[in-house]
């Protein structure tokens, strides 16, 4: 990753003392550096993140297409988009001191030459890699720090003192931020209901960017596989088999396409011409899901990969979801008594864990 330009605002609600930098951050401080890219790198791979398309009459998408042609620069925008969060944040119920992370980078593309489109391609070979803007709101917590001081006495001594403006570490997991995608204005971002002027708002779709608000794509496999699981039970199916069938599909379509198609995905599960699936088409139209949804290959790899099941009797399996639907690994046999019986075959050793 290469951060190309980075800037940190101040909005400190507890001395009602708000500091707008005048300068980037200083690109060569290792420090800073480190601490902008974990952060940046962290929200990425979040499988939680929501997708949105900015709406036509977008002020943001506005003012990010004018920096990215040169007519607005980085650190009057940021400073826009500080001073918005900043008034918005003090109408809100409960005000919390928040440093304001705006960032300008560079990521390479992950696909192969024979992968890229058109357009990625060309920036390939012309030595462009994927640009983006990110926002993140990094809430300031309260810690306990040590003091050391002077006494009354003139003695040294060491006092607990507490810090009002400690940043989430690079590990932690920050609540409210947004990527762009400066090439195809696509949006991802992450953010949490706020009370606002007494009314639930969401700061960064409705507020910030202006952008529609879709299920991330864990919501997404999320919901598939309540449906496909729902419809097993309804008709006495093996719950186990269909979910395993389902993140299987899952899991190689992504890698492949990186979408999945709630049709597909039913035929594979329940076969053709079944009640099962005509059921499951009725339930993917309750849940208005689209005819494609787009999945990012990280959220299918740690989602879909693998399923896990527990029996009644208290034994747990995880296996690869492509395994459930072959019986040269792995069978579930439903006697007469209606108790399920696991096979697990081809095993040539076995290691305890």
């Amino acid at each position: 990753m290469k951060i190309n330009h980075a800037i940190l605002h101040v909005l400190d609600f507890t001395s009602c003392v708000h500091v707008f930098a005048e300068e980037e951050m200083d690109p060569a401080g290792k420090m800073a550096k480190g601490f902008v890219a974990k952060h940046v790198g962290k929200a990425l791979s979040s499988i939680d993140n929501k997708r949105g398309t900015f709406a036509p009459d977008s002020g943001f998408a506005e003012e990010l297409q004018a920096y990215a042609r040169g007519e607005l620069g980085f650190v009057d925008l940021s400073a826009q988009i500080a001073a918005f969060v900043g008034e918005e944040l003090g109408r809100a119920d409960k005000a919390e001191s928040t440093d304001v992370l705006v960032v300008d980078f560079e990521q390479e593309e992950e696909r192969l030459a024979g992968e890229l489109d058109e357009s990625q391609a060309e920036a390939a070979y012309r030595g462009r890699a994927r640009r983006s803007f990110a926002i993140m709101l990094l809430e300031s917590k309260q810690a306990y720090m040590h003091e050391v001081k002077r006494g009354d006495s003139g003695l040294q001594q060491c006092e607990v003192a507490r810090h009002h403006a400690i940043l989430p570490n690079p590990s932690q997991k920050v609540a409210s931020y947004a990527l762009v995608d400066m090439r195809s204005l696509a949006v991802q971002f992450s953010d949490k209901p706020r009370k606002i002027a007494g009314e639930e708002r969401w700061l960064i779709p409705d507020g910030l960017l202006q952008c529609s608000m879709q299920a991330s794509s864990k919501e997404t496999i999320q919901t598939v596989a309540r449906i496909v699981e729902d419809v097993a039970e309804e008709y006495g199916a093996n719950t186990a088999t269909a979910l395993s069938r389902a993140k299987a599909y899952v899991s190689e379509n992504v890698s492949e396409f990186e979408e999945i198609v709630p049709e597909e995905l039913g035929r594979e599960v329940f076969g053709e011409g079944t009640p099962l699936l005509d059921r499951y088409e009725a339930a993917v139209a309750e849940e208005a899901l689209p005819a494609r949804i787009a999945v990012e290959r990280e959220a299918a790899k740690r989602v879909a990969r693998n399923h896990k099941i527990r029996t009644d009797t208290g034994i747990e399996i995880t296996f690869p979801a492509e395994y459930g639907r072959n019986p040269d690994f792995i069978e579930f046999v439903s006697g007469p008594d209606g108790k399920i019986s696991i096979e697990l075959k081809n095993i040539s050793h076995i290691e305890n864990r």
